[in-house]
C-alpha cells in the first residue's frame, strides 16, 4: 500500500465497545481514514450520537458480506461476535480485491495456522505484510505476556486467576453485565474449557490452567498467575527476566509493586510485575494488568494495522 495515501479502514460490527474504540482511534490516526462502520441495529444513525470522538457526519451503514467485501477499504476490521466472521472473510476471498487486509478480532481464527496470531510483542515479525490477523483476546494477552518470560523454567501447568469488568462481556444483556448481580459481587463462569485457556496455551505452547471472573467495574483486567518451578528463582531474577523480555517495549510497563485494574483503565499499555517467588514450595507468581477494549483488542488491532501497512507500529496509539 502507498505510504502517500491514507490508508481505509472498514469497520464491521462498529456498533459494541470494542468498534467504538476503533473508532476514535482511526479517526486520530494520521495515517488512516474511516470508509465505512457497518452496524444492523444502527444503521442511518449518527455514528458520533454513538461514539465520543466520532467524526461529524459519519454514519453506520448496514452492509452485508457481499457488500463490505465490494467497498474501496483497503483494511477491513471484523468487531463481530464468535462465529460471525467467516462469512465476510468467503466474500473477500471471492473478491477482485482478496489480497487486502483482514483483522479478525474475534475468536474464529486464532487456532487457524493460515491466519498470523497479531501479538506484537510476541510475533512482530510475522505481522509484517501479513494479511490475515486474527487479534489475540484480551485475557489471553495479559496471561501469554505475564508468562511467556518464564516458559523455560516451568514445571506444570500455570494457573491464571482472571478478573474482567463487565465491558468484557459485551453489551447483550446476560448475568455477566447485570448491575444487579454484580453489584457487591464477583462472578465466576466457564471455569474449565474457556477458549481463552486452549488460546493461552496454543500460543505459549504450555498447559494452562484458566479461571476467569466478572466484577461490577466497567473495564480493566487483572491476571493474577502461579508458576510452578523446576528450581529455585528469585525475586530479582524473576524481575531481570521481565525486563529482558519487554525493557524495549513501550506498550509493556514493568512495576515492582503489584500493578492495580484501576491504574490500566483507558490505557494502551500492559502492566506487569509485582513478582514473587519462593522455594517452598517451587512457585513464582506475577501480575499483568490490561484494558480489555484497548490493548486487549482495539489497541492490539491498531498495532497489528498499522504492522501489515508498513506503518510506524505505534502511529495513531497515544502511549507514556
Amino acid at each position: 500500500m502507498s505510504a502517500a495515501r491514507r490508508t481505509s479502514i472498514g469497520i464491521v460490527g462498529a456498533r459494541g465497545y470494542v468498534g467504538g474504540e476503533l473508532v476514535r482511534l482511526i479517526a486520530g490516526h494520521p495515517r488512516l481514514e474511516i470508509a465505512f462502520v457497518s452496524s444492523r441495529s444502527t444503521a442511518g444513525q449518527e455514528v458520533a450520537a454513538h461514539v465520543k470522538g466520532a467524526p461529524a457526519g459519519l454514519k453506520f451503514s448496514s452492509l452485508d458480506a457481499p457488500e463490505a467485501a465490494a467497498s474501496s477499504a483497503d483494511v477491513i476490521i471484523l468487531a463481530l461476535p464468535n462465529g460471525e466472521a467467516h462469512r465476510y472473510v468467503a466474500a473477500i476471498d471471492a473478491s477482485d480485491r482478496p489480497d487486502r487486509v483482514i483483522v479478525d478480532v474475534s475468536a474464529d481464527y486464532r487456532f487457524d495456522d493460515n491466519w498470523v496470531y497479531g501479538q506484537p510483542e510476541r510475533f512482530r515479525d510475522r505481522i509484517r505484510g501479513a494479511r490475515r490477523i486474527s487479534n489475540p483476546g484480551c485475557y489471553a494477552t495479559a496471561a501469554q505476556l505475564a508468562i511467556a518470560p518464564m516458559l523455560d523454567a516451568l514445571d506444570g501447568p500455570a494457573t491464571v486467576f482472571g478478573v474482567s469488568g463487565y465491558s468484557g462481556a459485551g453489551a447483550t444483556p446476560s448475568d455477566k453485565n447485570n448491575p444487579e448481580i454484580l453489584r457487591d459481587n464477583l462472578l465466576p463462569y466457564a471455569l474449565t474449557g474457556h477458549i481463552h485457556e486452549r488460546e493461552v496455551a496454543r500460543h505459549v505452547g504450555w498447559p494452562v490452567h484458566f479461571l476467569p471472573h466478572v466484577a461490577p467495574f466497567f473495564r480493566g483486567i487483572t491476571v493474577t498467575v502461579s508458576l510452578p518451578l523446576t528450581h529455585t528463582i528469585t525475586t530479582e531474577e524473576m524481575q531481570q527476566r521481565y525486563e529482558r523480555a519487554y525493557g524495549g517495549e513501550p506498550l509493556i510497563r514493568l512495576t515492582a509493586k503489584p500493578p492495580l485494574v484501576r491504574d490500566i483503565a483507558d490505557r494502551h499499555e500492559v502492566s506487569i510485575g509485582g513478582w514473587a517467588a519462593s522455594d517452598k514450595p517451587l512457585r513464582a507468581a506475577v501480575i499483568a494488568t490490561i484494558d480489555n477494549l484497548l490493548k486487549g483488542a482495539a489497541t492490539q488491532a491498531i498495532q497489528n494495522v498499522n504492522l501489515a501497512c508498513g506503518l510506524n507500529e505505534l502511529e495513531g496509539i497515544a502511549h507514556g
